[in-house]
This record gives C-alpha cells, structure tokens and sequence, in this order.
C-alpha cells in the first residue's frame, strides 16, 4: 500500500467537474452518517467510483472522523490501493479491501456504505440473521446477502468470497461485523444502508427482552412483502412528484447537511 506524503489536499481547480461532483456528495454521505451517528471513530468507511476508465474510487483519509469529511481530503486510490495524487493521510487497508472487491466486480457499486453501528453489529451476531419483526426488514430481506466472519480484512483473497456471496444484492449483513450496502447514486446507496440500519435497529430493540414473545411476521404478509417487491421495488418512482425517489432522498440530504453539517463541500 502506498502512503502519499504531501500536506497539501486536493483542490477544486485540480480535478474534473464530474469528479468534484462525486467528491461532494461522497463528503455529505459522510457527514449524513456521522449525523445519524452511523459512524465509528476513525474506521469504517463510504467509498464512490470515479467517472473514467482508470477504476479510481475515493475513500476517506485515516485519521479523519465522518464530521470532519470534506470534498478535497477524500483520497483517490487504483485497484490496487496506490494513492493517486496527494493527501496528507494514507488511507485503512481493511477498507480497501473490502471497497476494492465490490467496485471491481460490479458496474453498478457507484457508491458504498460499510457500517460498524451498535446495532447493525447486534443483528450481524443473530443466528437466525435479519428477522421479519418490521416492515423495513420485510422489504429488505428476500434481497440481503450474508458474508461469514475472516477475521479483520487485511487478506486480499478474502474479496472473493465477498463478492460471491454478494452476487446480484445490494445489501448485505458481514457476520460479527456489520452492514453493507451499494448504490448506482449515492441517494440509493444512502436509501440502502439506511433502511438496513433501521431494520437492524428495530430487531435489536425487539429482541431485548428475549426472543420467546418477538412477534414474526405472518407468513401471508411476508409473501405479499416479496410479492410487492418483485412487482415495484421500493422507493423506486416518486407518486409525489416528477423526481425519481432517490433523487428526492439525496436532495433532502443535502439540505439537512448544508444546514447541520456546512463545509463538507470544500
């Protein structure tokens, strides 16, 4: 892994405008999460492709928390984690790896989220995995994917078996872990990993008084959930208005961000 050496952080005038698009948004991802308290410290991490032919993605700094994200410390590395231009910060090798494997396997992995909340790590730890206690899990579950446990993903062959069991989802629960969800914008990928965070959080609180008395969703609804999702996946077209849910839903972010969270587009 390479670690750039230069104080001096990427600026405006140095990247293209369809680049300093993607750097923005990926830095109000961030700082959305650090205000749903989604983030973890220094770790965990949020990465977004870079338009062009070169696989560049950028991911955040080690050494910075999500609230401090800007658009001009995200670090731009290759397929290979070699850090393209300069940064002050090198960047945490268990991210790469993981971030690495899915926007190398799949065209439409624009945008990553990868959690280590409270309770995304409590439903990663069940036996049984995401249980249909809520509407939001319902949704979620005929489409999540599971990953067992390696240990810390420092081992390169380990994106493999990742990606393989990602196959065709776009959200999914890493054993012991955490939560995991992609997007072809960084509306659906917030959408995702929101949705899952929440699902976690509702099965977390429902089983913390024992499992005997956890009500499950009857089967009939159950199906009709998975029925419902084949015929019009959630969120997919606004009934409201002309924008597509998504769009509406990043838009919304960046409002609350600009409010709650200024700078992160500097």
């Amino acid at each position: 892994m390479a670690t750039a050496l230069a104080d001096d952080r990427i600026g405006r005038q140095d990247v293209i405008d369809t680049e300093w698009k993607v750097r923005v948004d990926l830095a109000a991802f961030y700082r959305i999460a650090a205000l749903h308290h989604f983030d973890d410290f220094l770790y965990t991490h949020i990465s977004a492709r870079v338009p062009g032919p070169d696989h560049h993605f950028l991911i955040n700094p080690f050494g910075l928390m999500f609230d401090e994200i800007t658009a001009s410390s995200l670090v731009k590395v290759d397929i290979d984690g070699n850090i393209i231009g300069e940064s002050e910060y090198g960047i945490n090798y268990a991210g790469y790896v993981i971030h690495s494997a899915i926007h190398a396997a799949r065209d439409d992995a624009h945008y990553i989220a990868h959690f280590h909340t409270r309770d995304g790590m409590g439903a990663s730890a069940h036996a049984e995995g995401l249980l249909p206690v809520s509407q939001r899990a319902l949704m979620i579950i005929p489409q999540l994917s599971y990953h067992d446990y390696e240990g810390v993903a420092l081992n390169l062959d380990e994106r493999e078996r990742l990606v393989h069991d990602l196959g065709t989802t776009s959200q999914m629960l890493l054993r012991n872990h955490g939560t995991l969800a992609l997007g072809s914008t960084p509306g659906e990928a917030w959408s995702r990993i929101y949705q899952l965070e929440a699902a976690c959080s509702a099965q977390v609180a429902a089983l913390a008084g024992g499992r005997e008395h956890v009500l499950i969703a009857p089967a009939a609804a159950q199906e009709e959930a998975r029925q419902q999702l084949a015929a019009r996946p959630p969120a997919a077209v606004s009934r409201e208005g002309h924008k597509p849910h998504h769009q509406l839903v990043w838009d919304a972010v960046l409002r609350r961000v600009s409010r709650d969270s200024p700078g992160f587009d500097s």
